[in-house]
């Protein structure tokens, strides 16, 4: 079958799933200190839906998908949905967003059952500034659950770092030069207005731009060609076994080359994550529509996914979910 494209010839291949909207930890640019109740478990998507979907949406061309949350790894039985999602045929890769904690515990049975890559959210080296950032959480949990996945041949570990102002900017360099001793890619993303807005400013945003510059002066970069299409731009250092990616929402807008929808845990498609546009999948599943109106709604999205997103550092939008509701 064709794959299916956008009205701007975009390839749509590639499905971000949010499995949960619970975290167990509560990191400070995504989550508010309090205030977000959680969805009762009735009201997200059962594994079993979520595999009829990706099921109707391999049909339609999708080849990637990623598990996301709030926190993926405290669902129960995880890896039986990544079991079920690597035996739909035209499913390539399973990959995972998680903060980590949990990784010691799980990689292993993930790996066994069909899950390709991991993507690590780790915003500080320091067991200080980690327990500041996360409102509690212990960074030496993340640290083994990596080896672990490392060992596992969950590879290659993606290690997504968002720099703040003020916060743990000063930590760039050591990050980039963990790439000088260990394979990993270390990436990092631009502070969006999204998530916990209250702490979002334009002081403590960083352009990608600085902070590639401020990485350059440790070595020369060279830059590294993707193996995928993908959001980031890649570099290395010259003869490190990493390599170093500088996502730019905000200043380098990828939107041309997009080719993702989301899905949230409460079951609604996002065909952009910077838009408030949703279509609620979940009620159709749930009253009972056939596989043809699935795929219906499931074209719709594509449909009106739009060209690009109006985001700037300069715009603070107020009526997006924050992260944990949307997805990682």
């Amino acid at each position: 079958m064709d794959l299916i494209q956008d009205k701007y010839k975009r390839i749509i291949d590639y499905m971000r799933i949010s499995i949960i909207d619970r975290c167990n930890l509560r990191c400070v640019y995504c989550m508010p200190a309090a205030g977000v109740r959680p969805l009762e478990h009735k009201s997200i998507l059962s594994y079993e839906e979520i595999i009829k979907i990706v099921r109707i949406a391999a049909g339609l061309g999708v080849r990637k998908v990623r598990l996301t949350g709030g926190e993926p790894l405290i669902r129960k039985n995880l890896p039986y949905l990544v079991e079920s999602i690597s035996a739909i045929g035209g499913i390539e890769d399973i990959s995972l967003t998680t903060n980590g904690t949990l990784l010691k515990k799980h990689a292993r049975s993930l790996a066994a059952a069909g899950l390709r890559r991991v993507n690590v959210s780790l915003d500080s080296l320091s067991p200080e500034r980690f327990r500041e950032i996360t409102r509690g959480g212990d960074i030496r949990s993340v640290l083994e659950g990596i080896r672990e996945a490392e060992e596992a041949g969950l590879l290659p570990i993606k290690i997504n770092m968002v720099p703040i102002r003020g916060l743990n900017d000063g930590e760039i360099e050591e990050f980039a030069q963990l790439t000088m001793q260990t394979a990993y890619q270390v990436r990092f993303i631009e502070f969006m207005p999204i998530g916990a807005r209250e702490m979002w400013s334009n002081e403590k945003y960083l352009a990608s731009e600085e902070i590639k510059a401020r990485v350059s002066a440790i070595a020369p970069l060279v830059p590294v060609k993707a193996r995928r299409a993908g959001p980031a731009r890649y570099f290395r250092f010259e003869n490190a076994p990493g390599v170093i990616g500088f996502i730019s929402p905000l200043t380098h807008h990828f939107c041309a080359s997009c080719n993702r929808l989301r899905l949230t845990s409460d079951g609604k498609l996002r065909p952009c994550l910077f838009s408030d546009t949703e279509i609620d999948l979940k009620s159709a599943m749930r009253s009972g529509a056939p596989d043809v109106e699935i795929e219906r709604i499931l074209r719709l999205s594509v449909e009106i996914k739009p060209q690009g997103h109006t985001i700037t550092c300069g715009k603070n939008p107020s009526d997006l979910r924050p992260m944990s509701g949307i997805g990682g």
